[in-house]
């Protein structure tokens, strides 16, 4: 059981979102590594309109599960919750994320908007070690695999 903000807090929950215009995971994380020496901390962060009303829960061991074409491919830990506030004055969410990206076992995802809350038994499991730099299937094959749930 964790402490956050002198409360007790005993489980977690996730995070999944759509990585839109991620062609794999190797995109996402070429994106965020572009972006990163814009943090004087270095970490990556998704900036969205909405603040999650289970703070505590996403940050008590939550990570956020990326989508990227239908599927879900991978996960980054969720190290904090930034306000950040756009030009035109508009509080907003950054969540800073571990560089650190953890290839999961493929599961299919359909579209949706924004971000939802994904709770740790609904979460497909990491990649074996030694597995996470295996050569990525060709989407198609990816997405058929995922849809019979052979991945």
């Amino acid at each position: 059981m964790g402490r956050l903000c002198g409360k007790a807090v005993d489980k977690y929950v996730n995070l999944i979102k759509l990585s839109v215009g991620s062609e794999s995971v190797d995109t996402l994380m070429a994106w965020q590594d572009s972006r990163r020496p814009l943090y004087e901390d270095g970490c990556p962060r998704h900036v969205t309109r909405m603040w999650p009303k289970r703070e505590s829960e996403i940050l008590n061991g939550g990570s956020i599960y990326w989508v990227i074409k239908g599927v879900i491919q991978c996960r980054q830990r969720i190290l904090r919750l930034d306000e950040v506030r756009g030009e035109d004055g508009i509080r907003r969410c950054a969540i800073v994320l571990d560089p650190q990206v953890h290839r999961t076992q493929t599961a299919l995802k359909r579209p949706f908007q924004g971000w939802r809350y994904l709770k740790p038994e609904d979460t497909p499991a990491d990649l074996p070690e030694g597995r996470e730099q295996d050569d990525a299937l060709p989407d198609d094959l990816n997405r058929a695999l995922a849809e019979i749930g052979v991945l």
